[in-house]
């Protein structure tokens, strides 16, 4: 089983609930743990078991980086918003190194997401 940390900018919120519809099955038999608002709306739209973490002004990002060091997560899906972000997203600097060290594959963008998925997800 797989622990996938799932991450979204708000902006890129609607691409992450599109991304797990395309990966449902898949994403199924998998351990989930995202940031507050984007886990409860993957649980919302889709039903799949995420675990819950802080939402991301409050520090879910960083309960997924620690999570990443200790080897409660081995894949993060960021879909970050890099033109609009607002102050209150999270950072993906401090994530982005955690996972380098680690050497734990991060995506921040759909067509990265895809190709993760794709690569680690039993067809």
């Amino acid at each position: 089983m797989r622990k996938i940390a799932l991450i979204a900018h708000d902006k890129k919120k609607k691409d992450m609930v599109a991304l797990v519809c395309e990966f449902k099955e898949r994403l199924e038999r998998e351990f989930l743990v995202g940031t507050g608002n984007t886990g409860k709306l993957i649980v919302k739209e889709h039903g799949l078991k995420v675990k819950i973490m802080a939402s991301g002004p409050l520090g879910g990002d960083q309960q997924i980086g620690s999570m990443v060091t200790t080897g409660e997560v081995d894949t993060v899906i960021f879909l970050r918003d890099p033109l609009t972000a607002q102050p209150h997203e999270p950072d993906i600097t401090a994530l982005m190194r955690v996972c380098d060290v680690h050497a734990v594959p991060l995506a921040t963008n759909l067509t990265s997401a895809r190709l993760i998925l794709d690569e680690i997800l039993e067809k």
